[in-house]
């Protein structure tokens, strides 16, 4: 959404906010037009596009005795998602960002203080251009903020270039100054992670040394955070649990539903040595995958497609510019699927499996890294991993109905490539959403410079007993 902003005024001095928070160091098919009649009434115009048809409707927003909406504050943390809100804002007259969120989007003051804690208000010193399915009154806004003889006279952009100055940045404090003209985004509904509040981090430490520190992620959590969550992360509650002064950095990824090892440096020294022992292939990763259905054991290769959502599609066959995914199978081995107290007591979803008398833990060496690989490569070949809503669906489909998946090995011949495009777009329906918590798999080894540094996960939660 592309939301233009006009406001006359600022809200007046929030001694009390500062106080409390001095402690704390584009899908583009739906836009609408605020018009704020006072702070009590806002009227909100939704225009909605889509290639048939477009549709107006007016309500006001639900609001409390002080004509706030009825937010509080980011904690304590639901348990559910609340709908997607991203407003996109333009300053008309400058002041602090706090002052000028409160006012534009009538939040209270503390709600307004915990998005900025958590990282989801980004700034750019000018606004970028709108969509092409902008409205007028927000195509107009741009041009006005953005011709030549106003950006010629902001001190702020001189020496910038016009894309330079359209970069976003996080702000990083409640008091930070906006001035006329800059481009504000606020994520009014972060991404959450409740799973955050219940785990005892101190007990998934494996190992701390001067320049990173081994950690046994949980399934359900972010490793560094979001876009617009970065409280809720593995490395502000590792930070938080070993009590360090300075925060832990992210030197590479998992999957939210993965769980197991994630090395986190210390230092920005150390965080780019690490980034150039990936680069060189020098740090190995081994998995565990509790598949749905026998893996063959050897080397598996697919390309994928250089497409940057989910869910990633995956083929056999060489396609050009698509990236190059392999890897081994180890071993495979039999086992029980999960019993259904351990189903409950790690929130695993049921996808509708046909058969679930039996899985396969398989010990998997990632050749390479792309996001998604082990979780799209085995669905590929009909074992997708215990649990994972978003691709054993699929995989589900293709038993049904052989050929259903354009790119399978039971691929149909298509006409044309519009024709192909089609079936992709009906493949990729039939994936489900990400999973909420866990899926069956682990990275249950971590090792570099040769297995000098060498690091195992606790054993995955298909193998925990309950007690």
């Amino acid at each position: 959404m592309f939301s233009l902003f006009c406001s006359s005024s600022l809200v007046g001095p929030l001694p009390l906010l500062r106080a409390l928070a001095s402690t704390r160091t584009l899908s583009h098919r739906n836009f609408h037009l605020f018009t704020h009649t006072s702070l009590t009434n806002t009227i909100i115009i939704r225009r909605s596009f889509c290639s048939q048809s477009s549709a107006v409707t007016v309500h006001s927003t639900p609001t409390s005795s002080n004509g706030n909406p009825e937010y509080g504050r980011l904690l304590p943390c639901p348990s559910h998602h609340g709908p997607p809100r991203i407003e996109h804002l333009v300053v008309r007259d400058g002041g602090t960002v706090l002052e000028y969120i409160c006012k534009v989007l009538d939040l209270p003051p503390l709600f307004v203080a915990d998005l900025i804690h958590f990282g989801a208000v980004y700034y750019a010193l000018v606004c970028p251009k709108p969509p092409p399915t902008a409205t007028p009154e927000e195509t107009e806004l741009y041009k006005e903020y953005t011709d030549p003889s106003v950006l010629s006279k902001r001190v702020s952009i001189k020496g910038k270039t016009v894309r330079e100055a359209q970069k976003t940045f996080r702000i990083a404090s409640i008091d930070e100054f906006v001035e006329t003209g800059m481009y504000l985004r606020v994520h009014v509904h972060p991404k959450r992670f409740p799973r955050c509040y219940e785990i005892d981090w101190s007990s998934r430490i494996i190992s701390v040394t001067e320049s990173y520190v081994v950690l046994d992620k949980p399934a359900g959590t972010s490793v560094g955070g979001t876009t617009d969550n970065i409280e809720e992360s593995c490395a502000t509650f590792a930070t938080r649990a070993l009590g360090l002064t300075d925060p832990l950095m992210t030197t590479h990824q998992i999957d939210n539903c993965t769980e197991g090892c994630v090395v986190l440096a210390r230092t920005k020294e150390y965080c780019s040595v690490f980034h150039g022992k990936i680069r060189e292939k020098k740090v190995k990763k081994l998995y565990l995958a509790l598949a749905a259905a026998p893996v063959p054991i050897g080397v598996i290769t697919h390309y994928m497609r250089p497409v940057n959502i989910a869910p990633r599609l995956v083929s056999e066959e060489f396609t050009k510019r698509w990236y190059f995914c392999q890897l081994e199978v180890l071993e495979c081995i039999k086992v029980p699927w999960p019993t259904a107290e351990i189903v409950y007591k790690y929130s695993i979803e049921d996808c509708g499996w046909p058969s679930q008398e039996f899985a396969y833990e398989c010990k998997i060496s990632l050749l390479t890294g792309r996001t998604h690989q082990i979780r799209a490569q085995l669905a590929a070949c009909g074992a997708p991993i215990v649990g994972d809503a978003m691709y054993m669906p699929a995989a589900s489909a293709e038993i049904l109905r052989p050929g259903c998946n354009p790119l399978g090995t039971c691929r149909k011949q298509y006409e044309s490539e519009n024709d192909k495009e089609v079936a992709i777009e009906d493949w990729i329906a039939c994936h489900g959403k990400e999973p909420r918590i866990a899926i069956g798999l682990q990275a249950c080894q971590i090792s570099w410079d040769d297995g000098e540094h060498f690091y195992e996960a606790r054993s995955p939660w298909w193998r925990m007993e309950i007690t």
